[in-house]
């Protein structure tokens, strides 16, 4: 009984430490080989004792390896926590039960593939991608989703491959990703020359992917570059996350960002300044600073920047484009919220708790409904484009209903996750949005990286998270509209078909004993 129990927890320890090992294929450290091992001995372990484990094991070991994966690359959220001493408390507990909860869809993942025990190996292999995939579209989408650390991110530096991404998309490359460092583990089970077969057909995509990703990236280099007849300033800012719990030094934080911003009344410019700079004025009260705008900016200035918004008695995290008279030209309010940053789930209830949201000291803010591009075409400007704030850069597919606009913008604030690993893990979400969508991503943040990212991934221009700094934009690069872009996440599907058709192709009339 003992070596039982004994043997039960060296397995589970086993599983766990597969996780931990899995999450350096992520960013900042990109180790991607590591998952052809990782996910391959996950593989072997259910494969070599699909008959001797229950249905309830396979849950809990998939549920391991997803706490494992999960607490070693999430650690740095309970940094946002260290701020307030209200929140402090909590740090034990959402360092704990946030990886708890993740690992839940790696769980319900291996329970899925527990029903297709009885199949041969490729059929293994195949039902193993669909669950995990599945459960990982699925995680990304449902509640408010959080598309965080999907596997398809340990090739976030791997360029070439990642071009696919303009014909399938995130989820479906997942799918992918997943198949591929599963199939070693063909090696070591017992193999036909038919699973050879399948494992060199695969290993031809992977070829054939990033052939066609080189060609990508060296026709880039002749992608048109549109001119403007204006600058764009990304202003990077390294402001202490500490401002927000103080309200007397917000004309200062004006001053100094007008300060690096450097207007020269005479240039026309767009000035992108980060996520959450006012963050104690909302966007009513804002001309209070009219004065300073006035003195230091001219009627060839426009400036976008992160601000609340309060309507009807609502508080939204907003982007808004102004001019030198702080005369409101645009906005956009977010509609991707962060659950418990900017609103409380069962915020009722919790709030009798003593709970509040970590980024305000509102209520929770209120979602905007909709995502309009911002058309800023006037006799001095000419330009679309779409706008993101912070967290919505992570949603992979539906950012618009039209692909008809010059770039996407992206504000966030970074501050809140310190120096961790954290914002490193933000920034690779830019790359795949850009792939995709086709288009240059525009990246401002305090605290963070700040970049121009052309349509291809590739970074333009970039300012570590380190040092504050200004990137001056003369030229973006013209995207063509991708394939990804005109169908979206419906690609996802008509791949999972694919992979439930061949498993039935080949699906033996007898069990495998």
């Amino acid at each position: 009984m003992k070596k039982t129990i004994k043997k039960k927890l060296l397995s589970h320890f086993y599983i766990f430490t597969l996780g931990i090992l899995s999450s350096l294929s992520l960013p900042p450290y990109n180790f991607f080989l590591v998952n052809f091992f990782t996910f391959s001995a996950l593989f072997i372990f259910f494969v070599k004792q699909k008959f001797s484990l229950t249905q309830k094991e396979y849950f809990l070991y998939g549920w391991m390896f997803g706490f494992g994966y999960f607490i070693s690359s999430l650690y740095w959220i309970t940094i946002s926590l260290t701020f307030d001493q209200t929140f402090r408390i909590l740090i034990p507990i959402a360092f704990i039960l946030i990886p708890m909860f993740l690992g839940v869809f790696y769980g319900l993942a291996t329970y899925l593939f527990y029903y297709f025990k009885k199949y041969n190996n490729i059929s293994l292999v195949l039902s193993f991608s669909i669950s995990f995939s599945i459960l990982e579209f699925l995680r990304g989408n449902i509640l408010s989703g959080f598309p965080w650390n999907l596997i398809s991110f340990s090739f976030s530096e791997f360029l070439p491959l990642l071009q696919v991404l303009s014909f399938i998309g995130t989820y479906s490359f997942n799918l992918f990703c997943i198949t591929l460092f599963i199939l070693p583990s063909l090696f070591f089970l017992k193999k036909g020359k038919f699973d050879m077969c399948i494992v060199i057909s695969f290993g031809l995509l992977l070829i054939s992917g990033i052939v066609f990703g080189q060609i990508r990236l060296d026709q880039a280099s002749n992608a048109l570059l549109k001119d403007n007849n204006f600058i764009i300033k990304i202003v990077s800012p390294k402001i202490s996350i500490e401002r927000f719990y103080y309200t007397e030094n917000e004309e200062e934080i004006i001053q100094s960002l007008i300060e690096l911003s450097s207007p020269n009344k005479d240039v026309k410019t767009i000035f992108i300044w980060p996520e959450g700079i006012f963050n104690n004025t909302e966007l009513n009260n804002l001309k209070r600073y009219k004065d300073i705008f006035k003195e230091k900016f001219s009627d060839k200035h426009l400036i976008i920047f992160g601000i609340n918004n309060s309507i009807n008695e609502k508080i939204f995290n907003s982007l808004a484009v102004v001019n030198n008279n702080l005369d409101l030209i645009k906005f956009y309010n977010k509609n991707n919220l962060v659950p418990f940053g900017e609103f409380l789930p069962l915020e009722a209830f919790l709030k009798t708790l003593g709970m509040k949201t970590v980024t305000n000291f509102y209520n929770s803010y209120s979602a905007g409904k909709k995502r309009d591009i911002i058309n800023l075409q006037t006799q001095k400007f000419d330009l679309n484009f779409l706008p993101l704030i912070c967290y919505e850069i992570i949603y992979s597919g539906n950012l618009s209903k039209t692909n008809n606009y010059d770039l996407i913008i992206n504000i966030s604030e970074d501050g809140w996750f310190g120096k961790s690993i954290g914002p490193h893990q933000h920034f690779s979400h830019s790359i795949f949005r850009s792939i995709e969508e086709g288009k240059s991503i525009i990246r401002s943040t305090n605290n963070g990286t700040s970049a121009l990212i052309d349509p291809f991934g590739q970074i333009s221009k970039m300012s570590e998270s380190t040092y504050e700094g200004v990137i001056e934009i003369k030229q973006i690069k013209n995207g063509k509209k991708t394939f990804f872009s005109k169908y979206s996440n419906n690609i996802f599907f008509y791949f999972i078909f694919i992979y439930i058709s061949l498993i039935f192709f080949l699906k033996t009339n007898r069990e495998i004993k």
